[in-house]
């Protein structure tokens, strides 16, 4: 199995800290993001690791074993930097993760047990995680819904937490058969239509269009960063000890 981080982006809500590097080398826990991600790949038997860079590429040099150019990363969204790896995607199953991440290895192995052909993994604890990191956890929760393990809904706002089964995460698994039903969606779409088009929203539109996407809950065991706030409540779990949202494990 062969992974992909998608690593193309500045990371504007983190201010200063991504000014002169991407996102993934924002500082966590004292050690950059994509570390993290790379330690847990490993730990999960995945050393073949493709970054798709944008922003400061040369900066993600030293990590992962080969990197491909997003030239349109700063006029385009994800969807964009996972078609640069369109070469990858089409040959053998690949793990696909977002930039910001941080987890545990046997969330990834949980992944790569699963018999969907496209499949992604899912928080059923995410409230804990929320509540942590917003006064509202509805202000930016998201729906999700499944039906026997294939989702059925994501991306929408919601009024109540029993709208929601739990949250996507960021990590996904596509095979080559899957790959190539999301880039016949995409060929119907202007290139306009796909540059603003984000993972979420392409999920979403995957499954209007009968493509089926499987989910695998987890509980907790990770992190995503979006803005310094984020950091600051993180390493305060770690130094009191009192959270089980821990990805170090």
């Amino acid at each position: 199995m062969k992974a992909i981080i998608l690593a193309a982006g500045r990371g504007s809500r983190l201010g200063t800290l991504t000014q002169n590097k991407p996102k993934p080398l924002t500082m966590l826990a004292g050690k950059p993001l994509i570390e993290w991600q790379i330690e847990a790949l490993s730990k999960a038997g995945i050393e073949d690791v493709t970054l798709v860079c944008g922003y400061q590429a040369q900066l993600l040099t030293p990590y992962g074993g080969s990197h491909i150019y997003n030239s349109d990363w700063d006029t385009s969204n994800m969807v964009r930097s996972l078609l640069c790896a369109d070469d990858l995607l089409s040959v053998e199953p690949v793990l696909v993760c977002y930039g910001d991440l941080v987890y545990r290895h046997d969330l990834i192995e949980t992944l790569l047990a699963t018999k969907h052909e496209l499949a992604i993994t899912y928080d059923q604890d995410w409230l804990g995680l929320w509540s942590a990191r917003f006064d509202d956890p509805i202000d930016d929760a998201e729906s999700f819904k499944h039906n026997n393990n294939r989702l059925i809904s994501i991306g929408q706002k919601v009024k109540d937490v029993s709208e929601i089964d739990g949250q996507y995460m960021g990590l996904l698994k596509f095979t080559p058969v899957a790959w190539s039903k999301v880039k016949m969606y995409l060929a119907g779409l202007s290139a306009n239509e796909v540059d603003a088009l984000d993972m979420t929203s392409l999920l979403a539109a995957l499954i209007a269009n009968g493509i089926n996407i499987g989910v695998e809950a987890i509980n907790g065991g990770w992190v995503e960063v979006d803005n310094p706030c984020d950091i600051a409540l993180y390493e305060s779990k770690i130094r009191s000890n009192g959270w089980h949202h821990d990805w170090r494990a």
